[in-house]
């Protein structure tokens, strides 16, 4: 019911107002001062007390404090996520009395304490639209009206104990997140009525404690935005990466990615604003651009944070490989993970879920693994085998040594720093083309290349291929190019290279082979049985063997090759 307005409006405001200038701040000075005098482009034309637009002192409602407007029962779509722990219900208390003007659906100038609608500039009936109108779908809104206590800090894992929150945040007096556990209506002195700046996410983590934000990159860096298109903080008003902390990625309010709060609703959308070169050092979106890449484009809302490593679609997406928590520039060396990808899950040796990941290759084996959806091979080998974890095995008779030293302990093609001894990373052959492993300025890591499949040199498998430094550049990466011609290792290395024009990979397959030494594993394509139907590599010992086969159309019966040992 509508009702007059009483002289006794005039003595809240008075007080009201006394509190906010004894506090050196007034409400008059804000947007939600309503009245003739109100700063905001949103205002009545006729002079009224500040405080009537919000609370009475007669005829109230019954919402608390005072409250000057009806609250009709009103269903809102609430924020859910995979991930919440939380279980918000419809708003109310304070939260609703907010939403009272914030979801757009109550005219402004309805008060109790009015005989009819107060007019407002430019003919404003409720609240216009924009970030400020929610609207009643708040499922892109940070959730409110939920319990927040001891058991769900537990449950999360990640927030704070509601008995160590410490002022200005606070719950309602029913232990409840509500919208004033961030904002005070009364108070602007912070911005957006929050309850205190959020430079470098202070009000955030008040109550969010994510694991590794304290040494992640993305607290840290003082980074700045060079102007180049789009805006990375499109709404705040700080200038560093450190600055902004979780605004870098996400929104309290009116989400673009409405689980998780993202700023966009596509998932690398939020890491390219600032991994194109605008405020991190390299670009890293146009890596993404060429033709070999972890395709992170191709999925789109499959990801979850709490998904299982194991049996999860197959996809790929940033946060697969970083957790922006945690990622962190710490150098490490081989198997041991780098601090860019801290605090992910992985797949260990033994094909078991590992939470955090201790050694590079786990994050390797998710997908490459024992993940259903495995891609076919690039070359099709006569044992094959698509599950990596089985080929880099330290049981195998041969392997790269990605998860243990490798086991010919004769290698004299090796280049410094390498030795038999040496470790190596999967992202040692797999990586940008154009970063600083591969002698280039740009980023590290295997986003994407012009080389076939993701490597940061040429390896060309097609056959007949005339030799060269460029044809094989990943191979002399760390095998010795004269070495291997000159026969240090095998004799016939320059025959079957240069003149016969065979690729390395004809012979030797460069992850791992599970019965033969020396990576030796045929392509089906290159290599055939012989006219006795054998196919067969014969060990005899140091630097010797035998082959059985046909190759550009050659019988191969028990060839033997042998290396002369000084």
């Amino acid at each position: 019911m509508i009702r007059r307005r009483t002289t006794g409006t005039l003595i809240l405001f008075l007080l009201l107002l006394f509190h906010s200038r004894a506090e050196g701040r007034s409400i008059i000075f804000t947007k939600h001062n309503l009245s003739v005098s109100g700063p905001g482009p949103v205002k009545a034309t006729v002079e009224r007390p500040v405080c009537q637009f919000c609370h009475t002192p007669h005829h109230a409602g019954q919402a608390k404090p005072l409250w000057n407007k009806d609250i009709p029962e009103i269903l809102y779509t609430t924020y859910r996520s995979s991930s919440l722990k939380a279980g918000p219900g419809q708003p109310n208390g304070a939260s609703k009395l907010c939403l009272s003007c914030h979801d757009g659906t109550i005219a402004l100038g309805l008060l109790r304490s009015e005989s009819q609608i107060l007019p407002f500039a430019g003919g404003v009936l409720t609240m216009p639209p924009g970030r400020t109108n929610l609207g009643l779908d708040l499922s892109d809104d940070h959730p409110i009206s939920f319990p927040y206590d001891s058991a769900l800090a537990f449950r999360n894992g990640q927030l704070e104990d509601p008995a160590n929150l410490r002022r200005p945040v606070k719950l309602d007096s029913y232990g409840q997140l509500q919208c004033t556990s961030c904002h005070n209506p009364h108070d602007d002195h912070f911005g957006k009525f929050l309850v205190m700046e959020n430079r470098y996410s202070a009000l955030c983590i008040t109550c969010h404690k994510k694991t590794g934000w304290m040494i992640t990159s993305h607290r840290s860096s003082c980074r700045t935005w060079n102007g180049g298109p789009p805006n990375p903080w499109p709404h705040t008003s700080y200038a560093t990466v450190s600055e902004n902390g979780c605004e870098n990625c996400h929104r309290p309010h009116a989400a673009g990615g409405r689980e998780r709060l993202l700023n966009y609703d596509v998932e690398e959308e939020n890491c390219y604003p600032c991994h194109n070169g605008n405020v991190a050092s390299r670009n890293l979106k146009n890596e993404f651009m060429k033709p070999y890449r972890h395709p992170v484009e191709g999925s789109k809302g499959i990801h979850f944070p709490d998904e299982d490593p194991l049996w999860a679609t197959r996809h790929v997406e940033c946060a697969d490989c970083h957790n922006p928590h945690s990622a962190n520039a710490a150098t490490a060396n081989p198997p041991m993970a780098s601090g860019r990808i801290s605090n992910v899950a992985g797949i260990s040796s033994s094909g078991t879920v590992v939470f955090p990941l201790t050694y590079e290759y786990e994050l390797c084996y998710r997908c490459h693994a024992d993940n259903p959806g495995t891609k076919p091979l690039l070359v099709t080998r006569y044992l094959f085998e698509p599950n990596l974890r089985y080929r880099f095995k330290p049981s195998n008779a041969s392997y790269h040594p990605v998860e243990a030293v490798g086991k010919n302990a004769d290698c004299p093609s090796l280049l410094i720093p390498y030795t038999t001894s040496s470790l190596i990373y999967c992202t040692d052959c797999h990586n940008n083309d154009s970063g600083q492993k591969a002698g280039g300025v740009g980023p590290s890591g295997p986003h994407g290349s012009i080389w076939r499949p993701l490597l940061e040199r040429q390896m060309v498998t097609a056959d007949y291929t005339i030799e060269s430094a460029q044809a094989y550049a990943l191979c002399y990466k760390c095998h010795d190019r004269n070495s291997i011609l000159s026969g240090q290792s095998f004799t016939k290395h320059r025959k079957h290279i240069v003149d016969e024009r065979t690729p390395c990979t004809a012979c030797h397959d460069p992850h791992g082979v599970a019965t033969n030494p020396h990576l030796i594993n045929f392509d089906k394509m290159i290599v055939f049985p012989n006219d006795q139907g054998i196919l067969q590599f014969e060990d005899r010992g140091r630097s010797a063997g035998a082959c059985s086969l046909r190759c550009h159309g050659i019988n191969h019966k028990g060839r033997n090759y042998q290396r002369d040992i000084p």
